[in-house]
């Protein structure tokens, strides 16, 4: 079966209110409408379930962002971490097309507003892009996506290293634990190419270890020094500064 999408594409949006706006023409679609959409479905939790749904605190956001997954939540703290993303938005709208003369319909997962432009995202594990169904859905859906310019990328299992250490670094996401004296004072070291360890050990006669030790792994959750996140994070890891 071909994948050619048939114009119009359209999508309908859940606004903050909770109304909905359906059958909206997709190239025209502001994106202000999309940033401030609300998830699509909504979701329940029940005995046996076969998936783990919940909600996330995104220091990107400001407020809760849903997932559907372990695997969503993966992708979710990725775009949190990533200093390029601005905003995030699950399942920010109900895309339909007409494809093979029927209307097809698919809800992204998220939609993630970059200094690069729009990108939307769909999740799934690397053992079901195979499926014929989903490499149907997921191939006019990256073609509708294309026709208005935007990025579109399906994520599936990540390094687990990298996945770990990012999910370490989210404990010390939220910047207002963190005492504004005590960062800027670890903003103005020289930290490009000191290791970790010695970098935990700055500042001892004005702050306690453990606050600069959190201070420090702040200001790695936040983009202003980098390390490599493939291997295990530890007092060995030397940081670059990238700002």
């Amino acid at each position: 079966m071909g994948t050619a999408v048939a114009a119009p594409v359209r999508l309908s949006v859940r606004r903050g209110d909770e109304s909905v706006v359906e059958d909206l023409e997709w190239p025209s679609v502001p994106l202000g409408l999309l940033r401030e959409a609300r998830p699509w479905r909504t979701f329940r939790w029940y005995k046996g379930q076969q998936h783990y749904s919940g909600t996330y605190w995104s220091a990107t956001v400001g407020d809760h962002v849903i997932y559907e997954s372990r695997l969503e939540l993966g992708r979710l703290l990725f775009a949190d971490f990533d200093p390029a993303v601005r905003h995030i938005v699950a399942q920010p709208f109900l895309l339909k097309a007409d494809v093979g003369r029927k209307v097809r319909k698919h809800i992204p997962d998220y939609l993630l507003v970059t200094d690069d432009g729009p990108v939307i995202v769909d999740v799934k594990p690397r053992h079901r892009l195979k499926k014929p169904e989903v490499a149907f859905t997921f191939a006019w859906t990256r073609e509708a996506v294309a026709s208005r310019g935007w990025r579109y990328e399906v994520w599936s299992e990540p390094d687990p290293h990298v996945l770990e250490n990012v999910r370490f670094l989210a404990g010390y996401r939220r910047a207002w634990l963190f005492d504004p004296d005590l960062v800027a004072a670890l903003r103005a070291a020289d930290l490009d190419g000191m290791s970790l360890g010695d970098a935990f050990r700055l500042l001892p006669a004005e702050w306690p270890r453990p606050l600069v030790q959190s201070a420090m792994l702040h200001l790695l959750w936040s983009g202003h020094v980098t390390t490599a996140l493939d291997r295990p994070l530890s007092a060995a890891h030397v940081l670059r500064r990238t700002a």
